[in-house]
């Protein structure tokens, strides 16, 4: 008999922290967009000087929060790369894009901030790069694909807050950990990029 109870006991605590842990559960899918600011970390020698490249990302997310952690994976597409100048050159752009696909952890705080850490996955689609002429004074840009790599993996670190009626605000930095450079040279090349976004909760069910 005093089995049954201490199982019954059992049961009925562990039902109860259940449906308090799913009660704070929330599961969101959303969209988001905005400004990226990236460059690339380089170990090409003297004589080039790398700054950042403006561009944007915009894509979708889903959430899966449960009290004071989160899961949310993104899917977006970012143009990357970085501006560049060399010795009596105009600012030229090494232009990259890429479909990348974060996967973070995100731990809340209070009203909503929270801190997000994850690693991200990149695929790439397109990567030009202008090249200056001197004796005409030209830029022409061309494609190089083949000697960057398709793939990259960051790992992603930044802040959050999730805000009242769905709406939400990122700050981000992926730091490249892959060396996208395939080509003829030796130099390493890692993406380095800031991101703020803008979202919206277009679903959301639960707190």
């Amino acid at each position: 008999m005093k089995n049954n109870r201490l199982k019954f006991l059992m049961i009925a605590v562990l039902t109860l922290t259940s449906a308090g842990v799913f009660a704070q559960a929330q599961f969101a899918i959303g969209i988001k967009a905005g400004p990226n600011f990236a460059n690339l970390n380089t170990s090409e020698g003297v004589g080039a000087n790398y700054k950042n490249r403006t561009g944007f990302h915009a894509g979708a997310f889903a959430l899966i929060k449960l009290s004071k952690i989160g899961i949310q994976p993104e899917v977006l597409f970012s143009q990357q790369g970085s501006t560049f100048k060399y010795s009596g050159s105009p600012d030229l752009k090494a232009n990259f894009s890429y479909v990348n696909v974060p996967i973070l952890i995100k731990l809340y705080t209070i009203a909503g901030i929270n801190i997000q850490a994850g690693p991200q996955f990149g695929f790439l689609t397109s990567a030009k790069r202008e090249n200056y002429d001197s004796t005409s004074g030209q830029v022409t840009e061309q494609s190089i694909k083949n000697d960057v790599k398709k793939s990259d993996v960051s790992v992603a670190l930044g802040l959050g807050w999730d805000l009242p009626f769905g709406l939400t605000i990122d700050g981000r930095y992926n730091l490249g950990l892959s060396d996208i450079n395939s080509g003829a040279s030796a130099e390493s090349i890692k993406n380095q990029v800031w991101q703020f976004s803008i979202g919206y909760k277009l679903i959301k069910l639960g707190k």
